[in-house]
């Protein structure tokens, strides 16, 4: 930590505080986050989730950057050295008077969505979505503190009382620890309502009038999804029955998109609620995602100026098979439903190999696989090696091949690699 210079704290939690700090070598400001925990070798440094989740998520737009790693052998301290953000969500709403206009919540929305598609792709869950761990800075957010992450295909249960009790999701408060990545989704729901209305969605004093509270504004969930929650705990449910108010409308001039949306995070199922990449596509991002586009393509006629006049291929009007057509429809369905997120296999990180005091780069690894744990199964699938076919198979698969079509009916997609 000699090249750096403590400027002032900007916040303490139970594990950690946050110091700012002053690069002395380039004049740079940077959050410093040091572990109260000592840390006896680097391999127990190389096993802090947090650390393999902001190298592995590392780098994207709306996840918290870290620039080192820095550990102390001797004193066994250990401090993440990430980039300096303006304030937090919490500090951006608490005091207002007037909510935020409707354009900025979408904005920080799409940019929420963003970071649970790109972490939930990459094998992990937040597990601690909330104002205070949302970052901000000119208008650009995002999503920091990693300490409570996990990975998605770890075995459960997990731990039960995790997340803040106000954006706990109702299978985190109904079961022994048996829930998924799309707690992240519901804790984003209740985190969209707070920045739309300035209040909290369900401000529950404890466990059970978090839960009272849940059902008050949505109801008490069906009988069937009641019973997939008693599956996983030793105890019985007898709620009484709630038509509940629904959500109350934070203002007028949100739109009807706006709800919609909001309503789908915060299903009560898990199994029916919304994931981060098909909310995305929701037609309240509709100008987010058309802005994107035509930044992408201004950025690369900057980059292909020789093709930045090139017209788009036009789309065909011609007939298709119908085997064709049935894959088409047959695709569209499958898309339809959700996916799994990230690689399907783990692994763990390599031991890192550090002398004493040594800062760590924070460079994505990408290929690296997700890693924190086992699978469920406790064992790691084998990877098939890849079988190239050479040239000369080729043209005899293509030569055996029969057309069973016409010659002016196109051929029916093959769809490989599980759609993927």
């Amino acid at each position: 930590m000699k090249d750096y210079r403590a400027v002032g704290k900007l916040g303490e939690g139970t594990f950690s505080e946050v110091v700012k700090l002053q690069n002395l070598r380039d004049g740079n400001y940077y959050a410093c986050k040091r572990m109260r925990q000592h840390f006896e070798s680097l391999e127990q440094v190389n096993s802090l989730r947090e650390v393999q989740a902001l190298r592995r998520l590392n780098p994207h737009p709306n996840i918290l950057t870290l620039h080192e790693v820095v550990f102390d052998r001797n004193s066994g301290c250990l401090a993440l050295i990430c980039e300096l953000m303006d304030m937090n969500v919490y500090e951006l709403i608490r005091g207002r008077r007037h909510p935020l206009p409707e354009k900025r919540i979408v904005r920080y929305m799409y940019q929420l969505c963003r970071a649970l598609d790109h972490m939930h792709r990459n094998g992990i869950f937040h597990r601690d979505v909330k104002p205070e761990n949302i970052l901000i800075k000119q208008d650009v957010l995002k999503l920091g503190d990693f300490g409570s992450c996990r990975s998605i295909y770890s075995k459960q249960p997990y731990t039960e009382y995790i997340s803040t009790r106000w954006y706990r999701a109702p299978e985190c408060l109904l079961t022994d620890g048996f829930y998924t990545y799309k707690m992240d989704v519901w804790s984003a729901g209740c985190v969209f309502y707070e920045i739309a209305s300035l209040r909290p969605l369900f401000p529950g004093t404890n466990e059970l009038d978090q839960i009272s509270k849940i059902h008050d504004v949505i109801g008490t969930p069906a009988q069937e999804t009641l019973t997939k929650f008693q599956q996983s705990r030793a105890m019985n449910f007898d709620f009484p029955f709630k038509k509940g108010s629904g959500i109350p409308l934070p203002t007028a001039s949100l739109s009807p998109q706006c709800l919609s949306l909001l309503h789908a995070m915060v299903a009560y199922d898990p199994d029916t609620r919304i994931a981060a990449h098909q909310a995305l596509q929701h037609p309240y991002f509709q100008e987010q995602r058309a802005a994107e586009r035509q930044a992408l393509a201004g950025h690369r006629r900057a980059a292909f100026p020789e093709h930045a006049g090139a017209p788009e291929p036009p789309s065909h009007g011609w007939p298709m098979a119908k085997e064709g057509r049935k894959q088409k429809a047959a695709l569209k369905q499958e898309d339809a439903q959700p996916r799994r997120a990230g690689p399907g296999y783990v692994t763990e990180l390599p031991p890192l190999q550090l002398p004493a005091a040594t800062k760590l780069s924070s460079h994505s690894s990408p290929a690296l696989p997700s890693a924190f744990a086992w699978g469920a199964s406790g064992t790691v699938p084998r990877l098939r090696p890849l079988q190239r076919r050479g040239p000369d198979k080729q043209r005899d698969a293509r030569r055996d091949a029969k057309p069973h079509l016409k010659p002016w009916r196109l051929p029916a997609i093959d769809r490989k690699g599980g759609g993927c």
